[in-house]
């Protein structure tokens, strides 16, 4: 499981993007991933924490099983991906969280791949126990995307339980668009996965609970895209006619994070 990048801090994580993506060779087949218990709360058997090499141009998060592996990446970002924000719901950082890059090595002490919760909950435990993170969550009102329903319901199959649990595979399916598909996914996930894509929080609002199996393409780059009507529509259209759901720019509470300390990592 690979997360890629791109210039802004919530896609260095979250490609997670807060996505999750699983990348294959062309044609090559996609074995299912052991993934790790739905309730297993895994903490860090080992990990090594070290400043990024500046000569060194890999910058991602990769897991390998119980196998985690950072590249180049800031305790802001880290902080994006743990907590599932965006840069201006961090308070309180220091400016070298922002600035320097830390490298990390570690195995989970449960088998198997984690699901994005399980992911998440590494990266934090990381922050507290390598990193001294103290911190608090407050509610404050901000522009955010509201996540809601249309009107004539959801279009959402809902998941099936041999699939990939709480993930997402990325293709590219052309110059300028692209096609996600997200396996045993809820809103809530999604919610978080919408990140790498948007310029602020996503708030789920759908009421929706359960996980869902489900493939959005949409035109990320309309002067790359095929001028012959065959492009699919804008992230927002795509949402709206493929999802049966909407992005609504609103003023509504969400979510900020806090710092009340942080230290650069000791030697390991």
């Amino acid at each position: 499981m690979r997360f890629g990048l791109t210039g802004s801090a919530v896609a260095a994580l979250l490609a997670f993007g807060v996505a999750q993506a699983q990348s294959t060779a062309a044609g090559a087949a996609t074995a299912k991933p052991h993934m790790m218990a739905k309730d297993a709360d895994p903490d860090w058997e080992v990990v090594t924490v070290k400043p990024s090499d500046p000569d060194e141009q890999v910058q991602d998060v990769r897991t390998l099983g119980r196998h985690m592996l950072i590249h180049r990446q800031t305790v802001e970002a880290m902080l994006m991906m743990g907590y599932g924000l965006e840069k201006n719901q961090i308070l309180g950082a220091p400016e070298w969280v922002k600035r320097e890059s830390f490298d990390a090595d570690g195995l989970a002490d449960v088998e198997g791949q984690p699901s994005v919760q399980q992911l998440q909950s590494l990266v934090r435990k990381l922050l507290a126990e390598r990193f001294g993170l103290k911190a608090h969550k407050e509610q404050r009102e901000m522009a955010v995307f509201a996540l809601t329903v249309v009107k004539n319901g959801p279009r959402l199959p809902p998941a099936r339980g041999d699939r990939y649990a709480g993930g997402q595979q990325m293709a590219r399916g052309g110059e300028g668009y692209r096609t996600l598909a997200f396996k045993d996914t809820s809103m809530q996930d999604f919610a978080v996965m919408l990140l790498d894509y948007l310029d602020r929080p996503v708030v789920d609002q759908t009421g929706l609970k359960g996980s869902y199996d489900f493939t959005l393409k949409y035109t990320y780059d309309e002067s790359r895209a095929p001028a012959d009507g065959s492009a699919p529509p804008s992230l927002f259209t795509a949402i709206q006619e493929q999802l049966g759901l909407k992005l609504v720019p609103v003023k509504a509470p969400a979510d900020v994070l806090v710092i009340d300390k942080v230290d650069r990592p000791s030697a390991n």
